[in-house]
C-alpha cells in the first residue's frame, strides 16, 4: 500500500489539504501527504446580513446584522517518513438586533482539523485523523446536519489506523473510529450520539491507475433522551480511482445492516462516492454522494406525540469549487442537497406506528475573494437555503443571506 501512496497518493495531497474549497469530511477521497509550508496566521472579521436568522427552529422570520469575527490558523510539515497538517478557525457570530425569540445573541462557529501519517517502513504506515468543531450554521460536508436547528452543536472525530501491505497488490486499512455530536438544547434531548466505529478495508491493486476495494465496518452508536441506541454493520465493495495526475474518484456500494433497541432491524442500499480534482492551475472541483441509513436525527415531535425512526434514510450530495482569475481574484461557489426520508417510526410511548415523514434540504453559495494588497484580502459571498418537509412549520424555510469581510494574513 505503501508503494502505491508514492506512486499514486502523494501528487495530490497537498491540493487536497490547502485548496480552500474543500471540507474534509464526505469529501476525502483518502489522498494524504503534505508540502511543508510555515505557519500562517489570518485575523478576520465579517458583517452578515441575515433575513431569517431563526430558521429551522421558529415559524417567525426576523431579519438581524451580525458580526463574525475569527482567528485562522495553518500548518504543514513534511519529513522522509512523516506528514502532519494542522489547520483551524476560531470564530464566533454575534447578532446586533436579535429576535426576542433566540436564546442568546453570540454564537460559536470554531473547527479545528488535523491530519498526520508517518510510515515506520517500506510496509506500515500509520494515519491519523482528526477534528472538533462547535458551530452554529453546520457544515453538511461531515454527514452530521441535515437541516439548520439554531442551536450549537459541538461535534468531534478521531480516526486512528494502520496500513499494511502484505504483498506487491494485496494490502489492508485497519482503523478504529469515534464521533460524537452534542446539540445545545433544553430539557429532554434526543439529539446527542456517541458512535464507536472498527473496519477491515482489504485492497487489491488492479493497476496504477485503479485498487478494488472491500470494506466491513462495525458501529456502534450510543444516543440520550428517548432516542435508542444502535448497531450499524456495512459491507461493501468499489474501486478508487486515478483519472489523471490531479483527479481521484472513491466508489464504494454495498448493504448496511442496522439494529436498533426497542426497534426494528432494517437492511439499506448503501453507496459513497468522493471525487477531487485540480482540473488545471486555476480551476479546483470536488463533489461526493453518500446514501444511508443514519444514527443522527432520528426522534421527531409533533401535535400527535414524539415518535422514533428505525430506519431514517438520507441522500447526499455536494459540490464545491474555485476558480481563480488572476492571483488577486477568485471565485468559490459550493452546494449541498440533502433528501432525508424518515421510515419505521414508532410512538416512544405507546409503541403505535407513526406517519413516514421527509425533509429536503438545499443550500448553495457563490462568493468573490479579492487581494487589495500581499497580506489583506476582502471578500463577499451569498448564501441561499430552503428546506420542505411535512415534519414541522418551523423546520421549513427560505433562507438569504449576505457578507462582507476582510481578512489580513501574516
Amino acid at each position: 500500500m505503501l508503494i502505491i501512496m508514492k506512486r499514486i497518493f502523494i501528487p495530490l495531497f497537498f491540493f487536497t489539504l490547502s485548496a480552500p474549497c474543500y471540507s474534509g469530511g464526505l469529501y476525502d477521497t483518502g489522498v494524504k501527504s503534505v508540502e511543508a509550508l510555515p505557519i500562517t496566521w489570518s485575523l478576520g472579521a465579517d458583517t452578515i446580513y441575515d433575513d431569517n436568522v431563526l430558521a429551522g427552529s421558529s415559524t417567525s422570520k426576523d431579519s438581524a446584522l451580525a458580526i463574525s469575527p475569527n482567528v485562522g490558523l495553518s500548518y504543514t510539515s513534511k519529513s522522509e517518513r512523516t506528514a502532519l497538517g494542522i489547520d483551524g478557525n476560531l470564530g464566533l457570530i454575534h447578532y446586533l438586533d436579535a429576535p426576542d425569540l433566540q436564546d442568546k445573541d453570540t454564537y460559536s462557529q470554531s473547527r479545528i482539523n488535523s491530519n498526520l501519517y508517518h510510515s515506520f517502513d517500506e510496509r506500515l504506515t500509520f494515519k491519523s485523523q482528526n477534528y472538533i468543531a462547535n458551530e452554529l450554521e453546520p457544515d453538511y460536508a461531515y454527514g452530521i446536519a441535515s437541516s439548520r436547528t439554531g442551536k450549537e452543536s459541538l461535534s468531534w472525530m478521531s480516526l486512528n489506523a494502520l496500513v499494511y501491505r502484505w504483498s506487491e497488490k494485496y494490502s489492508t486499512d485497519t482503523g478504529f473510529k469515534y464521533n460524537a455530536n452534542r446539540v445545545d438544547l433544553t430539557g429532554i434531548n434526543n439529539s446527542d450520539r456517541t458512535t464507536i466505529e472498527g473496519y477491515n478495508q482489504i485492497r487489491y491493486d488492479l493497476s496504477e491507475q485503479s485498487v478494488l476495494t472491500a470494506d466491513y465496518r462495525f458501529l456502534s452508536t450510543t444516543a440520550t433522551g428517548v432516542a435508542s441506541d444502535s448497531t450499524d454493520q456495512l459491507f461493501l465493495v468499489g474501486v478508487d480511482r486515478r483519472f489523471s495526475a490531479n483527479s481521484i474518484g472513491v466508489f464504494k456500494t454495498g448493504l448496511q445492516y442496522r439494529e436498533v433497541d426497542q426497534g426494528d432491524n432494517v437492511l439499506v442500499p448503501y453507496l459513497e462516492i468522493a471525487y477531487q480534482s485540480q482540473v488545471n492551475e486555476s480551476f479546483k472541483l470536488g463533489a461526493f454522494v453518500r446514501h444511508s441509513a443514519e444514527v443522527n436525527d432520528t426522534v421527531l415531535t409533533d401535535n400527535t406525540g414524539t415518535f422514533e425512526y428505525d430506519d431514517r434514510r438520507a441522500l447526499r450530495f455536494g459540490a464545491t469549487s474555485s476558480y481563480s482569475i488572476s492571483s488577486d481574484l477568485s471565485f468559490l461557489s459550493g452546494v449541498d442537497l440533502i433528501f432525508s426520508d424518515y421510515l419505521e417510526g414508532r410512538n416512544v410511548n405507546t409503541t403505535t406506528v407513526g406517519p413516514d415523514k421527509y425533509e429536503t434540504s438545499f443550500n448553495a453559495y457563490v462568493g468573490v475573494s479579492y487581494s487589495l494588497t500581499e497580506f489583506l484580502k476582502a471578500s463577499m459571498y451569498y448564501n441561499f437555503a430552503q428546506t420542505n418537509t411535512d415534519i414541522s412549520d418551523a423546520r421549513e424555510y427560505v433562507r438569504n443571506r449576505i457578507s462582507l469581510g476582510l481578512t489580513a494574513d501574516f
